[in-house]
């Protein structure tokens, strides 16, 4: 197989709770509990120990897993608690020694993982009848605390000593890189002066002020808190959904080759000496029609399955291959297969299954909007850029299309509200931003579109004949290839994202912009930088220019 562009070995993404290290999963009818209860000697890489229950990448992966897990294998769940299994202490957050070892890209992969982690708690919240509330039954610190701002109720001990605090700007120079400060005054609405106190006062605030600052939800004194917690979480809960047949995720088990991997719809081929990826989707010629009870298809129907496989490919580009800064994506199969299905999903989203994948399938696609890769979708022979299909060709940065009898792209359903972005709008609003009448006009064709009609509706980028198709593409890529990556991360991360500003979309562009910046700076990371001084005696040294 292509060999990752780290020393390290390459990140999995992939776990089940029986793998789980760190956290631990229970049940009881309508509610869900997740203590965090994090093993110091058990970090995914050496070089540090993760104390006082912060955490490093391992432990999102499995937070990711068990949020995940919870929306498909325990449906029936109608609130979830996370609270610590540890005395005295919720979470401390990154870890800080965890953070110093890593290159500057893992870190900002790390935030941006972590954030997307947070968004799928807030949209179980909002989208799957699973209400996630934190119980911070001890000190909440760094991104021990940006976890319960995504959860939809914060409560915490009041016992003197415990407080929620955010102490990145104090102590490392930095800033809470995973929607700390955007969640305070976005979400929470704390006033701007006392987020000021808050973010620049290391040891945090505790019991009331706590709760006067709107940074959490209540306090309970430490006999009271079990018993009260529990009891809201119960009252939220309610009856949950005993109507839902879970469907347990298996494994993928991608088959590693020489020149990159292979999943059951998804390939991916690197080509490093070109510094690209292609990741080719294939669609079966039949798919089976949607039961009564759509959660008897099981994990494998071919969109879940499909996107799964995406979703895992994209995340080891992200972390194990940073090098591959170009990323072709090309799909095969049955068009007429893939509408069909279309039809059916977006017939039946009163089914929690359904409407499940459908989120999901929002879910992958925004990860590829949020990866700092650029994305040229290429329409060719075979290709089925069709319905859902057609958001990957959306979601790219350029769409080449073939001039030749049957190569056509195909709206459907899907393409007009069920899949939207962060920004809250359909991709293809945020692509004709500000002309509703043209979304409303493309809209209306849901037959085969040619490369000459695709380019008047404005629905491709370039379309060219088979004598200068090859030199098209090739140049492209070439030309791609030769930019500066940083300026390329800036130029996608500014434009991906016409139209309204939404938290998500703040959060996003203020890590990629400032959190990016900040994390290279001699302030932070120089010899005398803060988060290189972090737990040593000496004072950290500053440039007080102000840039």
């Amino acid at each position: 197989m292509a060999t990752a562009s780290t020393t390290d070995a390459p990140v999995l993404f992939e776990t089940h709770p029986d793998q789980y290290k760190h956290l631990r999963l229970e049940f009881a009818g309508p509610v869900a509990r997740i203590l965090i209860d994090i093993q110091e000697d058990e970090g995914l890489r050496p070089g540090y120990a993760l104390k006082l229950n912060s955490y490093d990448l391992g432990v999102d992966i499995e937070l990711a897993d068990a949020v995940q897990r919870m929306r498909f294998e325990h449906p029936e769940v109608g609130a979830v608690l996370i609270t610590s299994g540890q005395e005295g202490v919720f979470s401390s957050g990154a870890n800080i020694f965890m953070l110093g070892v890593s290159s500057h890209a893992f870190k900002v992969n790390f935030c941006k993982f972590t954030n997307e982690t947070r968004l799928a708690i807030e949209d179980a919240t909002e989208n799957s009848g699973q209400t996630y509330i934190a119980g911070c039954n001890g000190v909440a610190s760094g991104g021990g605390y940006e976890l319960p701002e995504a959860c939809e109720e914060i409560y915490l001990v009041d016992d003197r000593r415990s407080a929620v605090s955010l102490p990145e700007i104090p102590y490392l120079g930095v800033l809470p890189g995973t929607g700390g400060l955007t969640r305070l005054v976005d979400k929470r609405k704390v006033r701007r002066d006392l987020a000021d106190i808050f973010v620049t006062l290391a040891e945090g605030v505790k019991g009331k002020r706590a709760a006067e600052w709107k940074l959490v939800d209540g306090v309970f004194p430490t006999s009271k808190f079990e018993e009260s917690v529990n009891a809201r979480v119960a009252e939220v809960a309610g009856e949950g959904h005993p109507d839902r047949k879970g469907v347990k995720l298996e494994p993928l088990h991608p088959s590693e080759e020489e020149d990159g991997l292979q999943y059951q719809h998804v390939r991916v081929e690197m080509n490093p000496a070109e510094r690209t990826a292609t990741i080719t989707l294939t669609v079966p010629n039949e798919l089976p029609e949607i039961p009564g009870q759509a959660s008897d298809l099981g994990c494998t129907w071919f969109p879940l399955q499909a996107f799964r496989e995406l979703d895992d490919a994209l995340l080891r580009l992200r972390f194990n291959y940073p090098q591959l800064g170009l990323i072709l994506l090309q799909t095969r199969g049955s068009a007429q297969t893939m509408l069909q299905l279309d039809q059916q999903l977006a017939a039946r989203q009163d089914d929690w299954f359904v409407a499940e994948v459908t989120h999901f399938l929002k879910r992958t696609l925004k990860r590829v909007d949020m990866t700092s890769r650029s994305f040229f979708a290429i329409v060719d022979e075979g290709s089925c850029f069709a319905g859902t299909l057609y958001e990957l060709a959306l979601a790219s940065d350029r769409i080449f299309m073939l001039e030749e009898d049957g190569v056509t792209i195909q709206l459907s359903p899907m393409n007009g509200g069920l899949l939207p972005m962060g920004n809250g709008l359909t991709r293809l609003q945020t692509r004709f931003y500000g002309d509703e009448a043209h979304v409303a006009e493309v809209l209306t064709h849901m037959e085969p579109l040619d490369s000459d009609e695709a380019e008047a509706l404005g629905l491709i980028t370039i379309a060219a004949d088979e004598i200068d198709w090859e030199d098209e593409v090739r140049l492209a890529i070439e030309e791609r290839a030769s930019f500066s990556p940083d300026s390329l991360t800036g130029m996608e991360a500014s434009i991906r994202f016409a139209g309204p500003e939404t938290m998500e979309t703040k959060i996003f562009g203020r890590l990629t912009a400032w959190q990016n910046w900040i994390f290279q700076r001699p302030n932070a990371v120089g010899p005398k930088g803060a988060l290189s001084l972090y737990g040593r005696p000496e004072s950290p040294e500053f440039d007080w220019n102000r840039t």
